[in-house]
């Protein structure tokens, strides 16, 4: 019997370290899709309300974005804030790496002549590769103190209302942490984008404050959005993997309330 108990243990355990490999491997693949093609094109989603035409312009690496703060969700909601914070620093290593190799594949022979705009001729075999070397290199930097920052707000507030509310309030935490650091990311990235490169380019005629509020609302819009339809996949997600993973998320606080009368006796 205790040989039996013991293998299924066994096999909880090992669902737990998959589900754990899988959830950080999605957050760090996309993190370094979205490094490196983040602001390789702008997309043009601009509509139109009556006579008001609405702005609306956010970079491709935006788009996988949102997920990773799903990601950070499940691994905070099932496994906890050390987790949550160990994959937020790898997902930094991860950044210095990429900004790695993009200088070493640089400065490796033969290296081509570089124009003023630090780019080769655009008829060179390696102009696309110096074009994204070039894009990409400040928007990591940025993109690094941005994501810092806000994943650990994200890791930070998620907690504080799951404690606020006893474990209760699923779609608060969900929500209000992502909501919250995403905000953060948002301003971050555009300001130190916009201020230590040239990959954001203010159109002919439009103020910078404009152009840049443009950017900061409509890149915030399309996250906002997508973490509010992600509260619906998170219960379900959270509700599966519960029973999946034989674990309770809320275990700590149903002991807090189970030891206090005792405490007042």
């Amino acid at each position: 019997m205790f040989g039996r108990d013991d293998a299924v243990d066994k096999k909880i355990a090992r669902r737990r370290e998959l589900v754990f490999i899988i959830l950080s491997g999605i957050f760090l693949g996309t993190l370094a899709v979205l490094n490196i093609l983040g602001l390789s094109r702008q997309i043009d989603l601009s509509f139109t309300i009556g006579e008001w035409t609405v702005p609306f312009i956010v970079f491709v690496g935006v788009l996988p974005y949102p997920i990773t703060f799903l990601c950070t969700d499940f691994i905070s909601e099932l496994y906890g804030r050390r987790r949550a914070n160990t994959v937020v620093w790898v997902g930094l290593l991860l950044n210095i790496w990429v900004l790695f190799i993009l200088w070493l594949g640089g400065v490796l022979p033969p290296r081509p002549e570089l124009g003023p705009n630090n780019l080769p001729d655009i008829t060179h075999p390696n102009y696309s590769f110096f074009y994204i070397r070039k894009l990409t290199g400040m928007a990591t930097v940025a993109s690094m103190i941005a994501y810092l920052t806000a994943q650990f707000v994200d890791v930070q507030v998620f907690h504080a209302l799951k404690k606020l509310t006893r474990g209760k309030a699923l779609w608060l935490r969900n929500n209000g942490s992502t909501l919250t650091s995403q905000m953060v990311d948002s301003v971050a990235v555009i300001l130190i984008t916009y201020s230590f490169s040239d990959a954001i380019h203010i159109h002919p005629g439009e103020t910078v404050a404009h152009g840049l509020m443009i950017l900061i609302l409509s890149n915030y819009t399309f996250k906002m959005v997508s973490a509010l339809l992600d509260t619906i996949p998170f219960y379900i997600g959270v509700k599966f993997f519960s029973r999946y993973l034989q674990m309770d998320p809320n275990k700590e606080f149903k002991e807090n309330q189970e030891e206090q009368p005792h405490k007042l006796i």
